[in-house]
């Protein structure tokens, strides 16, 4: 049986003969599967190629009816073999038939076998066709049996791949005419970029597959990975790298990476079972990827990203192939084009020569976004499809600050955005003229703006911008990014270091918000795998669920401020039960370290998120018990409509400037008022001058949006009479429009408001 240590290696050794015989790609097919099915002990072994991403196609086999060959067809998730291939993952059925997914196909003949194995060919991590093998009685195939042909698949990729008779580029069904191509993608990091495009192409192509000393490659593979390691190693050693900051955070998970045992365990037992070092690295790194772009949440998608980038890197170290894009050929205003990338693969490019970075994949909060934002390279992610329409060289304009792509453009469009760069440009300086000057309107009425943040890398943004504090710090992030549970002392270091660079500015800490799209790879994905996770379990439910985990947050936030004041907030609270049992946690941190004589802040504010419309009607009660308000304009919008944000059908289906958006938050800046309890909003209506406005119409006086939007906005207060604003929108809340956002610029424009 081929399940044998031995047993791989023999049948990888006559493949090798097979493939290196001269004939033509479907005769060494053929000559593959009765080779397959001998050495598995299966009476029948088919191969199934895909065309087109969308259909399988039999094109060999022994033991099924050979007139099937190129007649049996199915659908990518039709039957089992499409199941394989949707899933990227192996069947191992004793009673194939049994099974609900299995799609008979009469002209096959395969009704008189029962046991199926089947595993999916895999290179560059997409599926590229199907092999399985089958057998008449009913036996379950051993785990060694399900590896070796997963090892033979790997093999037959490259069979399929050279003989021609899959097209990977027909899979996209790429269109690279020359004309100019217009994307909209989603924003990562501010800026505007112009210039040429370069095709990030880390992957080395393995032409040695089969290994003749499996020892020999063990020793390589070891070699290899102590190489990576010392050189990720001497990269946080670099000049521009050793300083604090969160993308050095992101590059210390990384060499964690490195050095999980569990990857190297992979590689080794894929070296194990005949193949070389570098085709045993292809092989790990495939199975990665497969299941990475399956993956249901995008965060931890992108942390898988790291591990591919280690693959890419390793690959290198054992072939000495060099990445040559990253070479001295780089243009000098070169932008990035890449499906996605690790963070150090970002910094093997001359930083002073990249202007933008595009990514198919990415998202935000992605570990290449936080270094590509410390480094001020204008990245846009999520533009899906891009590699297809881009070619080396091509001209194009990235602008980080909306999500635009233009491929190609016209010269119109060049100067359009040569002019806008040159704007941006000029109205930075203004932005930075009045940095130090006060947020007032023209009849003298005080709006405090702060910023938005949640890792190291943004407390700079603070002065930079001006701000009057941080309004929302968000704590997840801090876990999001990390490997593991953050320790009550790594907890502890943040909040202290970012109470140290506000130096004594209001700052506002959110405690956990996880669960919907923000997930923590190291909890259990069953935990929190939900049909609406929107409305499910996330945030103070997990907290209060889960005390420790919310106890621990407080106590940290608690001995950071030792001495100082500290306002803390509770995320998603839905009636004033929730908050009454989050304070009461408080309470309880903060008795105990009196009893333990440690110190403790000098103030203590506690206050909450206003984001469950439900909250709204419980206002009277909650106001007295809290130190002071924050609504959340994102989720108390998707909440209010019952849109979710997330979906491009609904998310711009609803306004921001609604009637009645606006007249609820009108109601609430009178009840906080009646109370004198601080209202503050923070979400993204507050960083837009005309939404802003809108904000100081209904009367709010504290917004806080990203650092990038203080200065537009700060201009805009400095134009507006807000007295006169807020007169003219009390005959705007009982409009039956769906938006009054044309009736607030027609305002701004009669009444010269920078907006």
């Amino acid at each position: 049986m081929v399940g044998s240590v031995g047993g791989p290696r023999v049948l990888l050794r006559r493949l090798r003969e097979v493939m290196a015989r001269p004939e033509a790609a479907q005769k060494r097919l053929d000559r593959i599967v009765v080779l397959i099915a001998a050495n598995m002990v299966a009476e029948v072994c088919s191969v199934y190629l895909m065309r087109d991403s969308r259909e399988l196609v039999l094109f060999a086999t022994e033991g099924l009816k050979p007139s099937a060959v190129h007649h049996t067809h199915l659908r990518v998730g039709e039957g089992l073999v499409g199941d394989i291939a949707a899933h990227a993952r192996p069947l191992n059925l004793s009673d194939a038939q049994s099974h609900p997914g299995f799609a008979y196909r009469p002209e096959t003949g395969e009704e008189i076998y029962k046991s199926l194995m089947g595993v999916p060919i895999l290179r560059s991590g997409r599926v590229v066709g199907v092999l399985v093998v089958q057998n008449r009685t009913k036996r379950h195939y051993t785990e060694e049996e399900v590896e070796a042909l997963q090892t033979v698949a790997m093999v037959l990729a490259e069979v399929v791949a050279a003989g021609d008779l899959v097209n990977l580029q027909s899979f996209d069904e790429p269109d690279r005419a020359r004309q100019a191509y217009f994307q909209q993608a989603a924003s990562f990091a501010e800026g505007i970029a112009l210039g040429h495009a370069v095709l990030h192409e880390p992957r080395v192509r393995v032409t040695r597959l089969i290994a003749e000393d499996a020892d020999a490659e063990l020793e390589r593979l070891e070699q290899s990975v102590y190489a990576l390691r010392v050189s990720i190693d001497d990269m946080l050693e670099t000049a521009d790298l050793s300083h604090a900051g969160e993308h050095r955070e992101v590059l210390q998970s990384y060499r964690m990476f490195a050095n999980d045992r569990g990857w190297l365990k992979r590689m080794s037992e894929a070296v194990k079972t005949g193949l070389t070092a570098e085709a045993a690295v292809e092989r790990v790194q495939n199975d990665t990827r497969a299941r990475l772009q399956r993956a249901a949440d995008p965060y931890l998608r992108d942390r898988l990203h790291d591990f591919d980038d280690l693959a890419n890197r390793l690959l290198r170290q054992l072939t000495g192939v060099k990445l040559s894009s990253a070479s001295d050929n780089l243009p000098t205003d070169a932008i990035l084009i890449a499906r996605n990338m690790g963070p150090a693969e970002l910094l093997d490019y001359d930083k002073t020569k990249l202007r933008g970075l595009v990514l198919e994949e990415g998202a935000q909060n992605a570990h290449v976004s936080i270094v590509a934002r410390a480094f001020g390279i204008a990245t846009v992610g999520r533009a899906e499809g891009i590699l297809d329409k881009i070619e080396p060289g091509d001209a194009i304009i990235v602008d980080g600050d909306t999500g635009a792509i233009y491929v190609r453009p016209s010269q119109e469009v060049i100067d359009s955005y040569s002019e806008k760069a040159r704007f941006r440009a000029r109205k930075q300086e203004q932005y930075k003229a009045i940095r130090n000057e006060p947020a007032i309107t023209t009849d003298n009425v005080p709006i405090s703006l702060f910023v938005n943040a949640g890792l190291q890398v943004d407390l700079p943004h603070l002065d930079e911008s001006g701000a009057d504090g941080i309004g929302l710090f968000r704590t997840e992030l801090q876990f999001m990014i990390a490997s593991r549970l953050p320790t009550l002392n790594d907890q502890i270091e943040l909040y202290s270091a970012v109470l140290d660079s506000t130096s004594g500015k209001t700052t506002v800490f959110r405690t956990l918000d996880i669960g919907g799209d923000k997930m923590l790879p190291y909890m259990d994905p069953q935990l929190l795998k939900e049909e609406n996770p929107a409305l499910g379990w996330r945030a103070i439910r997990i907290g209060l669920d889960r005390p420790g985990l919310l106890r621990q947050q407080i106590r940290a936030l608690l001995m950071a401020s030792a001495g100082r004041t500290l306002e803390m907030m509770f995320p998603m609270v839905a009636d004033v039960s929730e908050f009454q049992q989050a304070r009461a946690l408080v309470d309880k941190e903060l008795d105990r370290l009196k009893r333990l004589d440690k110190p403790v802040p000098s103030a203590l504010r506690v206050g909450t998120m206003l984001e469950v419309p439900s909250l709204l009607w419980q206002l009277e009660t909650l106001l007295p018990l809290v130190d002071f308000v924050s609504i959340g304009s994102n989720d108390l919008m998707q909440f209010l409509f019952a849109a979710d944000r997330g979906n491009p059908r609904v998310a711009g289906r609803y306004d921001l400037l609604s009637p009645a958006m606006l007249h609820m938050l009108r109601q609430v800046v009178m009840r906080c008022d009646a109370h004198n309890v601080p209202l503050t909003l923070c979400g993204e209506m507050s960083g837009k001058p005309l939404e802003a406005m809108a904000l100081i119409g209904v009367g709010l006086r504290r917004v806080s949006m990203s650092p990038a939007a203080i200065g537009p906005v700060k201009m805009m207060i400095r134009s507006l009479d807000a007295a006169k604003l807020a007169a003219f929108m009390e005959g705007l809340y009982a409009l039956p429009g769906r938006s009054l956002r044309d009736e607030l610029m027609r305002f701004a424009d009669e009444n010269g408001v920078a907006v």
